[in-house]
């Protein structure tokens, strides 16, 4: 069994730097959203046989980065290759600044708002996969699968035991095309479109 990826306070301030080296924004609030997802900066969740959404979340919290879902369909493709017939489960998606301080105020293992360890969440490019109902096999192969990832500085993974998950950052350097012809032809790019992400910083 590989040992756990697990979190720390430099990995959360680490994907707070790889956010703002991307050029991503924290997504205030629903208006804040919505507006994105019209814009297809957030697209949704790829879902799949082998790869569901918790129906819990509002439709609007379904969506993830581009690139994100580039890579929820690779991993969701890998691993129904090793277990055939199972899923995975997104249980969190994108979220907003304004609903994070809700869940700080329900739920004191909740990430920030706002500052250098704020919840990845907020911009879009981080998702959370279920272990609940995972095999001790499946959970060995996702780390497996996982930390090459990481070493590269692709992903981030914190897998957190409260919760029981992998929570996952992934950064455009994981699928740069993935960002490309999502902006309607003639129409301006956004910050977020055109700024180069910086080289992972080492851990």
């Amino acid at each position: 069994m590989p040992a756990p990826l697990r979190g720390s306070y430099e990995s959360l301030v680490h994907q707070n730097e790889m956010a703002d080296a991307e050029g991503l924004e924290r997504i205030l609030d629903d208006a804040d959203l919505d507006s994105r997802i019209q814009q297809r900066s957030l697209v949704p969740v790829p879902t799949s046989a082998g790869l569901q959404i918790n129906q819990e979340l509002p439709e609007n919290r379904r969506y993830c980065r581009p690139w994100t879902a580039r890579f929820l369909a690779d991993m969701a493709q890998a691993h129904g290759i090793h277990f055939p017939g199972t899923q995975l489960l997104v249980t969190s998606a994108v979220r907003t600044v304004e609903y994070q301080r809700h869940l700080r105020l329900v739920n004191g293992n909740a990430a920030a708002a706002e500052g250098d360890v704020a919840s990845p969440h907020l911009t879009g490019g981080t998702i959370d996969i279920a272990k609940h109902g995972l095999t001790q096999n499946q959970i060995a192969w996702l780390r497996s699968w996982l930390l090459p990832l990481q070493d590269a500085g692709k992903i981030d993974v914190e897998e957190e035991f409260k919760q029981a998950c992998f929570h996952i950052s992934v950064y455009k350097t994981y699928a740069p095309e993935a960002d490309q012809g999502r902006r309607k032809p003639g129409a301006p790019a956004t910050a977020e479109q055109t700024t180069d992400p910086l080289p992972p910083k080492g851990r």
